[in-house]
């Protein structure tokens, strides 16, 4: 036994020390201060942090660690596989699975204070024949029309869930389709007006239910007009408003690094990449960098999007390709390997920001940071 316990920590004083290359860092300050924004103008109410999709790109385990002592309702995360990497990280706070987990998965699931999303009368047809205890969220369909129970089916899942006592409702949730839209605002109420009947015929028969929870980040301006005591945040806890109607004061938690691989000089008529996309006009510096759309850099920011080296944007050229970016860095002198790169800004004004991003090639914030893989390091800064 001593012999193996030798030979296994040669093996780890044998490991080579590894400097990322590639950093996704997240503004502990940024998250904190955002969830204290969303508590200071909805003082009435509970809020849910949104981990779903590795925390919208920002790191599911890295966030939910900074998180997890604040005055939260619980974690909404999207399968039990997130709820599950969670609990192996050691993170004890509430969680709820929004999505739909097959009964058997519920019934096989063994850590403790997690609540699972029952979304149909199918779904809780089969949990009432697995005779198993469980917390659920009933999800009501309030217009959206994805998941959720009709208000022609609230009769029928009442009934069976007072015949069934071994099934607790935690909580009962919706989800708005247009709350981000200033032009949909008579949809957003009318979906209130859906919500506010089902939950009265719902509490009218069944007592003790905790959470009522209809907003998204967009649908906070709108908890007033409802039945509603938690607010569920994604986009706007880690620091975007996605509607006219939540101009916060919030700040961006992310910023995405790399470092400058190679750097040389070309010349007139020489052309980068893949494609010929991009031909100098002149004589030029250029850089590559070791993060392409591989890592989240979308092909359409070729010859169109900017990185900053030392705080100056410096113009993507060529096609981004699956291993090599390439970008023009003509007006920094002397620029040298591994110098820091920010590729995706944190500072909302500056061109490389998620949702300048987003705007220049036609995207939404949501689609730019839920691309930023998981292998990438996470960083707390």
């Amino acid at each position: 036994m001593k012999r193996i316990l030798n030979i296994l920590r040669e093996i780890r004083q044998k490991k080579s020390h590894y400097t990322p290359i590639i950093e996704v860092v997240i503004s502990k300050s940024a998250l904190l201060h955002n969830l204290k924004e969303f508590q200071k103008t909805y003082p009435a109410m509970q809020f849910a942090p949104v981990l779903k999709s590795n925390a919208y790109g920002h790191g599911l385990v890295t966030v939910a660690k900074i998180l997890e002592h604040e005055t939260i309702a619980f974690f909404a995360v999207d399968s039990l596989y997130e709820a599950n990497v969670l609990r192996a990280s050691h993170v004890h706070a509430p969680i709820l699975i929004m999505d739909y987990t097959p009964v058997q998965n519920i019934v096989n699931a063994r850590h403790m204070n997690i609540a699972f999303a029952i979304t149909s009368l199918m779904q809780l047809q089969e949990l009432v024949k697995a005779k198993h205890a469980t917390t659920i969220h009933l999800k009501v369909d309030t217009g959206m029309h994805r998941q959720g129970f009709l208000p022609e089916e609230i009769d029928t899942m009442i009934k069976i869930i007072k015949e069934n006592s071994q099934i607790h409702i935690e909580g009962i949730f919706s989800h708005f389709a247009n709350a981000h839209r200033a032009d949909k605002q008579s949809e957003t109420h009318a979906q209130i007006a859906c919500w506010e009947t089902m939950v009265a015929q719902i509490k009218s028969q069944i007592m003790g239910i905790k959470y009522f929870h209809l907003a998204n980040t967009a649908g906070t301006h709108f908890m007033k007009d409802a039945t509603c005591n938690v607010g569920r945040v994604g986009i706007g806890m880690l620091g975007h408003n996605p509607s006219p109607f939540t101009q916060m004061n919030l700040q961006p938690a992310l910023r995405l690094e790399t470092i400058i691989g190679g750097v040389k000089k070309i010349h007139q008529g020489d052309c980068v990449g893949y494609n010929n996309s991009f031909c100098a006009p002149g004589e030029m510096t250029i850089a590559t960098i070791p993060l392409r759309y591989f890592e989240g850099i979308d092909r359409r920011l070729s010859n169109k999007g900017v990185v900053q080296v030392r705080g100056i944007d410096c113009p993507i050229i060529g096609d981004v390709s699956m291993n090599i970016t390439s970008i023009d860095v003509s007006q920094i002198d002397g620029i040298q390997l591994n110098e820091k790169v920010i590729v995706i800004s944190d500072r909302a004004t500056d061109k490389n920001s998620e949702e300048n991003i987003a705007a220049q090639i036609g995207e939404i914030p949501y689609v730019i940071l839920s691309r930023i893989p998981g292998h990438l390091h996470r960083r707390v800064g």
